[in-house]
């Protein structure tokens, strides 16, 4: 399940769960920016998000597109910590919103679910890499990704 935290356990979803709050970003909305401090994430209820790469001397380029149950936000795990691409609400968009630093506390203090967060995360990074890749491949490369 690319783009979700669905390998954590029943419990460990209700923890993470209970640490979040309702938010909602009408479409056109610029949920977060490239290079920006990333001191919180997102799961997506409903609604589309756009994730995008500033390409110098280009206009920016469409990544991936993310809906209900993904995973927006995993610059929030790993220092530096800040935003490695763009994000738009493409529609009205409704999630759960979480505190980095807070979930950061909980992986502390209950580390099985916090090694369980890091591999979901992991998972999702990977993915978002792969899409980054073929995108920048099909929009620039000489011949497209070939996929």
């Amino acid at each position: 399940m690319t783009g979700r935290l669905g390998a954590l356990s029943a419990e460990q979803g209700r923890k993470l769960m209970a640490l979040g709050h309702e938010v909602s970003f009408p479409a056109g909305t610029r949920i977060f920016e490239e290079g920006r401090p990333a001191d919180r994430f997102w799961i997506l209820r409903s609604g589309a998000v756009q994730l995008d790469l500033h390409v110098p001397g280009r206009r920016s380029a469409v990544i991936e597109t993310l809906g209900q149950g993904d995973l927006l936000g995993w610059a929030w795990l790993f220092p530096p910590r800040s935003w490695h691409l763009g994000a738009e609400a493409l529609s009205l968009v409704r999630a759960w919103e979480f505190d980095a630093e807070t979930v950061r506390g909980l992986c502390h203090e209950d580390p099985v679910l916090g090694r369980d967060l890091v591999l979901a995360v992991a998972e999702v990074i990977g993915q978002r890499l792969q899409c980054a890749r073929t995108r920048l491949m099909d929009l620039y490369g000489p011949c497209g990704s070939g996929v």
